[in-house]
């Protein structure tokens, strides 16, 4: 218990989560206000992820005073797979964050170049780099970034926002297909007809 403890009361290491999985929302473009609750759950999200991790385990306590009497070790608080899958927690955490920003900053750079960064009415249906492949690799991204923070340090806060997470960028998704559709009609309609929404091949 005291290599876990040593996690704890790090205010250092809760700043430093926050930032480093927050940063990448300054790749996302933010051009209706809908865009804003997704974003909420997912700076919800990391702060969960970095306050139980680093600061205080909040769903320990809370767990433990509600059932009246102490949780077994790790138990929904950290570390929580750490018996069944050793380190491979950590290792899923660090090949999802390495492709999650793969696929936002390649995201970002080719719809800022072909899309945002023109003036209204202007823009392009991006096609090349991983848009030749998903339509929302961002939020692909940010989904993949959330689902390897849980798979190494999963705790209650966490398994209850993804779905949540995952159900409103699904939605936002949506939404903006149906923007899209609007804009660029028939040209739109064949891309989406060709190209998966979030996993090359898959879905």
């Amino acid at each position: 218990m005291e290599t876990l403890e040593s996690h704890f009361y790090n205010l250092f290491g809760v700043l430093f989560f926050i930032i480093i999985y927050g940063v990448v929302l300054f790749f996302i473009p933010f051009y209706k206000k809908m865009d804003k609750k997704p974003a909420g759950v997912y700076i919800a999200f990391i702060i969960a992820f970095a306050v139980e991790m680093h600061g205080i385990p909040f769903s320990m306590y809370v767990i433990s005073w509600l059932i009246g009497r102490n949780l077994p070790e790790g138990i929904l608080w950290g570390h929580t797979l750490f018996h069944t899958i050793g380190y491979w927690g950590m290792y899923i955490n660090i090949t999802c964050a390495v492709i999650a920003f793969i696929l936002i900053l390649n995201g970002w750079y080719h719809i800022h170049k072909n899309y945002w960064s023109k003036e209204t009415g202007k823009g392009v249906v991006v096609k090349t780099g991983i848009y030749r492949y998903v339509r929302h690799p961002q939020y692909t991204g940010l989904l993949l970034l959330s689902f390897g923070m849980m798979a190494e340090w999963a705790t209650l806060p966490l398994l209850i926002l993804f779905p949540v997470m995952v159900v409103l960028y699904v939605r936002l998704a949506k939404r903006e297909e149906a923007d899209m559709l609007m804009e660029f009609g028939k040209e739109y309609r064949e891309y989406k007809q060709r190209t998966k929404m979030f996993i090359p091949f898959l879905v």
